[in-house]
């Protein structure tokens, strides 16, 4: 629960703001979100980034990215969600998601094969925490089976449990469920949409794709930057 720290706090951002307009009042806010970080007040911050997708909502804990959500979610339910499961003490901070925010530009740009951002998977438990593991191993344009990742974190009978592993994943595009195909082929379910699966499995293709690996084997290095020609 909040503190009254905190709520003190939060009334000084919201009366500065109300008496500020343009660039003072996001030096204010600026401000005001180092000094609740500094204090220890800020457990959760987050920010908006418009994307080829759709506008996606980032947050992040001390520990790192906690998630990334799509707009078919509802970004206010995923806010109240994660003041009640992680902390409510959380802020709008642009600037501690830039990194985040980058990577993803960078990969939807076709600049970027593997996220370097440091993850904080609190919002994953139990067997759905293993596959997330897992989905990491399946690499950029390649494609994996709901079956193959189930038999890959040691359950091969728990397929439908892998289904809703990738569909609660917390934070989709970075760790990379849209990878994850029926046996038959066919897409599956996404929470992005089904058209935000097949932008990102298209995306992907469009340029070499590397050598298929088996899920478990070494995976490559991180944080493949690549230039345009």
């Amino acid at each position: 629960m909040s503190t009254p720290r905190h709520d003190r706090l939060v009334d000084s951002l919201c009366s500065a703001e109300a008496a500020a307009d343009g660039g003072t009042m996001a030096s204010l806010h600026s401000r005001l979100v180092d000094q609740a970080a500094a204090e220890g007040l800020l457990d959760v911050a987050y920010r908006t980034l418009d994307s080829t997708l759709g506008s996606l909502l980032l947050a992040a804990t001390p520990a790192g990215l906690l998630r990334v959500a799509y707009p078919s979610e509802g970004h206010d339910r995923v806010l109240a969600d994660l003041a009640a499961r992680v902390s409510p003490r959380l802020l709008h901070a642009p600037a501690r998601l830039d990194v985040a925010a980058r990577e993803i530009e960078e990969y939807l740009a076709r600049r970027r094969r593997h996220f370097d951002v440091t993850l904080d998977l609190q919002l994953a438990h139990g067997f759905r925490r293993v596959v997330l593991a897992h989905l990491r191993e399946i690499d950029y344009g390649a494609t994996a089976s709901y079956k193959a990742v189930a038999a890959a974190a040691g359950r091969p009978k728990a397929v439908r449990a892998v289904g809703t592993a990738c569909a609660t994943n917390p934070v989709p595009i970075v760790v990379p469920c849209h990878r994850v195909l029926r046996s038959d082929g066919t897409l599956g379910g996404y929470a992005g949409g089904i058209e935000a699966k097949r932008g990102l499995l298209a995306l992907e293709s469009a340029i070499e794709r590397p050598a298929t690996r088996e899920l478990g084997s070494p995976t490559p290095p991180t944080g493949e930057i690549l230039t345009e020609s």
